[in-house]
């Protein structure tokens, strides 16, 4: 069933991460790709900015990973050839920015570090007193199993104008499964965002190297939005929907305010569904050349959402709450307004409220609408009787194309 993220489980993730590291991506090298759920034996890079921008040593650290995300029961040498914790070496300061930093960067695999089995990854990066600065998400998986995946509207009378559902089928000719219940775990993650996942459903047919799962409600997920977006590729001049700039000890870059309109009707916008591609045009390097600006969200409403806090969301910074991304609410102009700290780019984003039962609804201000083009990804984890450890033996994707 849909998993419901609250408040406090998200405080908790991004509490460990430090006010001064901006920027974190975990992605394989292609240009454009985002995930990283990614075939065994491929290369990631994660990097990150320090904006204290003074000598510091970080190492990063590996761990295995059930299904569910406990930590397994695998021995680093038994899933990696090498180190599972090392010192980031590759530290190169900015150049020419305002915003002063230190752009860190590591690839795995390297020559210190080589993962051997599939599955569920933990990437967390200390500091040197060992504590976590901050932690990624990855998949390593083998291409044991096609995965058929296909996305449609909600079935479901009520939830046919708001909702999506996912179904999809395994074949694993060259894989025996005996017990599905027992050793096939799925899970559906919607745009690449951990928080919006859908795990602990079971085979509704069965066929001869076939698995199927046809639900028409327990994979449902909430169509959302698309995607707001600006871009920032420009620090000095207007661009993408940025209204304003002015100059202080960085640049300030004003976005066009959002009104809130309870009443709003689908409009298409196409988006990279939540995430950000770092670049600028004013230098050669957009690791190091790209500067900061304080972006300024603002959302135009006459009243103060009821006893709910606001956030602006996206994985800017992994999906996920804190004060730095709050919006306050201002009664005399009827606005609430954020200023984030942002690296040059293009970047997609949202708006989150959270209330008493401290569940983040991403639909509450911007809408959900069934025509919204997501992505979905299936994953399908195999252990086996007497097995040690969850192997991700095939990924599917499923799109919502509205004009299929």
């Amino acid at each position: 069933m849909q998993k419901k993220i609250t408040c406090l489980l998200l405080l908790l993730i991004t509490s460990l991460n430090a006010q001064n590291i901006k920027t974190i991506q975990l992605r394989p090298l292609q240009e454009n790709s985002f995930s990283s759920i990614v075939p065994l034996g491929t290369i990631l890079e994660l990097s990150f900015d320090d904006l204290d921008a003074v000598s510091k040593e970080y190492q990063y650290k590996i761990e295995h990973m059930t299904h569910d995300w406990q930590k397994s029961r695998l021995l680093s040498s038994q899933f990696i050839n090498g180190f599972d914790q090392n010192t980031i070496i590759n530290v190169t300061n900015s150049f020419n920015t305002l915003q002063n930093y230190s752009h860190y960067s590591v690839r795995i695999p390297n020559i210190n570090t080589v993962i051997t089995k599939s599955g569920n990854y933990l990437l967390s990066v200390l500091n040197i007193y060992d504590d976590v600065v901050f932690a990624r998400r990855f998949v390593l998986y083998e291409k044991k199993t096609t995965i058929g995946v296909a996305v449609d509207r909600s079935r479901n009378i009520k939830t046919v104008k708001t909702q999506q559902t996912v179904q999809f089928s395994i074949n694993h000719p060259s894989i025996r499964i005996n017990n599905p219940s027992q050793e096939i775990h799925v899970a559906i993650i919607k745009n690449n965002n951990w928080n919006e996942i859908i795990n602990n459903i079971q085979p509704t047919f069965f066929k001869p190297n076939q698995l199927l799962y046809t639900y028409t409600n327990k994979t449902n997920f909430w169509g959302g939005n698309e995607y707001l977006n600006f871009d920032s590729k420009i620090i000095r001049n207007k661009s993408l929907n940025i209204v304003k700039i002015t100059k202080e000890d960085v640049y300030n870059h004003y976005l066009y305010p959002f009104t809130f309109n309870k009443f709003a009707k689908y409009t298409y916008s196409p988006d990279i569904n939540g995430q950000f591609a770092i670049r600028t045009l004013e230098g050669n390097d957009n690791n190091t050349e790209a500067d900061y600006a304080l972006m300024h969200f603002t959302i135009e409403v006459n009243a103060p959402f009821k006893e709910k806090e606001v956030y602006v969301y996206g994985a800017f910074n992994d999906f996920s709450i804190s004060n730095e991304n709050k919006m306050n609410y201002n009664s005399k102009n009827q606005t609430y307004t954020a200023k984030i700290s942002l690296k040059q780019g293009f970047y997609n984003y949202t708006f989150a409220t959270i209330g008493r039962d401290k569940v983040v609804n991403t639909n509450e201000i911007t809408g959900t609408f069934f025509q919204t083009e997501n992505a979905y990804t299936v994953l399908i984890y195999y252990k086996p009787n007497g097995g040690l450890y969850d192997r991700v033996i095939g990924v599917g994707q499923g799109y919502f194309n509205q004009n299929r």
